[in-house]
């Protein structure tokens, strides 16, 4: 007489799913614990804003700020806190793209049930939250370093810094696009960056130069970001200025968006 094993019912649950918060918080403790490791990106994120902000206050010093309203704790505070957020988010995420595209992580999470967007906001959380931390940080250090009087208006400056984050997430993916490698993504960070530091109002205030390229570079990307900074501070930032500076800074970091869904490529660039 032969005896049949019992037979284990076949499990026909559906796999669980999950949300949008779910999937990128796991993406963002990954990329947390890869920028932990990187040394090289931690020091420049940390040190390099901190020591770029004191080595510029000579500079600042030796303008001639008066007729503008601004003082050098006016000009040095929120030019800090650009810069920041450049180091932190724009150029740690342009080398971050480059470097999951190329090892071709990013493709394979596309298999998945991971979204587009989802991919570049995951990965960028460590980035948002050291800057975010660095932003704390030397609001702290300087106001006492400067005797600085507290922020005149500081929803500005939170919104600033939000507005701020979000645009160079979306330029940290754009510049990635046309950055074949992880070499050149050292690189291809420096325009922006540089014409952020010359034209934005960083730690150059827009009113001193010259009319023509005072109105110019009120039109540049990081412009309306440095306007809500500053403003945070000074408070002197009406409201027709400060719409305009939403409205600006939220039309460029669209149009850097609609640049990355048209212009980023998944797999290996050739």
């Amino acid at each position: 007489m032969t005896t049949t094993a019992p037979t284990r019912p076949v499990d026909t649950a559906p796999p669980v799913r999950r949300g949008s918060a779910s999937r990128m918080a796991a993406l963002g403790r990954a990329e947390l614990t890869l920028l932990l490791r990187s040394r090289a990106a931690l020091i420049t994120a940390l040190l390099v804003p901190a020591v770029t902000t004191f080595s510029m206050r000579g500079v600042v010093d030796g303008l001639d700020l008066d007729g503008t309203g601004l003082s050098i704790a006016t000009v040095l505070l929120p030019g800090s806190l650009g810069l920041a957020l450049i180091f932190s988010v724009y150029t740690n995420l342009v080398g971050v793209y480059v470097t999951r595209r190329e090892s071709l992580v990013l493709k394979r999470l596309r298999t998945g049930e991971v979204r587009d967007w989802e991919i570049f906001a995951g990965g960028a959380l460590p980035a948002l939250l050291l800057a975010y931390v660095q932003c704390a940080l030397l609001i702290i250090g300087l106001t006492v370093v400067l005797d600085a009087p507290a922020p005149a208006a500081p929803h500005l400056m939170v919104l600033g810094l939000l507005i701020g984050g979000a645009m160079l997430v979306a330029a940290g993916a754009l510049t990635a696009a046309v950055t074949r490698t992880a070499e050149s993504a050292q690189l291809t960070f420096l325009p922006f960056w540089l014409l952020s530091m010359a034209g934005s109002g960083m730690f150059v205030p827009r009113e001193i130069l010259p009319g023509v390229v005072g109105d110019i570079s009120a039109w540049l990307p990081f412009s309306p970001v440095m306007d809500l900074l500053r403003g945070g501070w000074t408070g002197d930032l009406g409201a027709a200025d400060q719409g305009r500076a939403l409205l600006l800074a939220l039309a460029w970091t669209g149009l850097a968006a609609l640049g990355v869904r048209r212009w980023f490529r998944w797999g290996p660039r050739g």
